[in-house]
């Protein structure tokens, strides 16, 4: 079983940036997908990126490429979401996400989930 814990949530106002790190328990991170997903208020959860293994492939939803950027170290069995030009859209409770290991990328299915972290971005 892996246990996801989110941190670096917060208040910032549009135009600031803000990163969150997921931190895993377990052995095998190294060889999971990891992905961020969010939810705003009144909205269902929305994919907002993913991460390969090696952290060489990425994926983004389209609201957010060029601002967001994913990565890992898998030495410190954590995977980080560096959030730029953040606006008030972007507000919501960002949830990390994990496949299992040695599951397909493109199989987009997500097995084990964190508590979630508050983002508040003011206009």
């Amino acid at each position: 079983q892996v246990q996801l814990v989110e941190s670096g949530g917060g208040l910032v106002q549009a135009g600031g940036s803000l990163r969150l790190s997921c931190a895993a328990s377990g052995r095998t991170f190294s060889r999971s997908v990891m992905g961020w997903f969010r939810q705003a208020p009144g909205k269902e959860r929305e994919f907002v990126g993913a991460l390969s293994c090696s952290g060489i492939i990425r994926n983004y939803a389209d609201s957010v490429k060029g601002r967001f950027n994913i990565s890992r170290d898998n030495a410190k069995n954590t995977v980080y979401l560096q959030m730029n030009s953040l606006k008030p859209e972007d507000t919501g409770v960002y949830y990390c996400a994990a496949q299992k290991p040695d599951v397909s990328w493109t199989t987009g299915r997500y097995d084990y989930w964190g508590q979630g972290t508050q983002v508040t971005v003011s206009s």
